[in-house]
């Protein structure tokens, strides 16, 4: 089972992201997926976070990630607040939005890191500073675990028709940024 979890601030989609993988990676991959939120005070800015669960079986278990293959921050301003590596694996991934070479983060952990100026990406592409898509087309392409056409297939289904071609090309833009090895 590959389970990930999302840092984020409320008002910027980490839960979104979370599910859109879910739906990537169930409906769409031909795998079993659980995406869920875990929401303090629920207000604009406050950090929450997301979780999604992949698996090629069922999926019984129903309780927060503690554990993780992977980790996704969304906004860069989290880290020092929040423990992004918490339960982090060792041969795990992180991914951070922050423009920020990913030698300059000094977390204690072997699990790789990688950055991606999502904030500029999203503001070039959606003109606001939402940047759940292109988290996502980044770390679908760093991960592996889900096509990118699932990817596509997960934003046309779930997205009101007039977001749908923003965001696939925020997600694609991300997608091959990462495959230039921003690590």
């Amino acid at each position: 089972m590959i389970e990930v979890r999302w840092h984020g601030r409320g008002g910027h989609g980490g839960f979104t992201a979370a599910r859109l993988l879910g739906l990537a990676a169930s409906v769409y991959g031909g795998n079993y997926a659980q995406a869920f939120p875990s929401f303090g005070p629920e207000r604009r800015g406050a950090p929450v976070l997301g979780f999604t669960r992949i698996d090629d079986k069922p999926i019984n278990d129903h309780s927060q990630v503690y554990s993780c293959d992977v980790v996704v921050v969304l906004d860069e301003s989290l880290i020092g607040s929040v423990d992004v590596t918490k339960g982090l694996k060792d041969s795990g991934v992180m991914l951070i939005n922050s423009h920020k070479s990913p030698n300059l983060f000094n977390f204690n952990v072997k699990a790789k890191i990688y950055t991606i100026d999502a904030t500029q990406i999203a503001l070039n592409i959606l003109g606001k500073p939402i940047t759940n898509t292109v988290m996502l087309g980044a770390a679908v392409e760093v991960t592996n675990f889900v096509d990118i056409k699932s990817v596509y297939e997960a934003i046309d289904s779930f997205m009101d028709r007039d977001l749908r071609e923003k965001n696939k090309k925020a997600a694609q833009t991300a997608y091959e940024f990462m495959r230039g090895g921003n690590q």
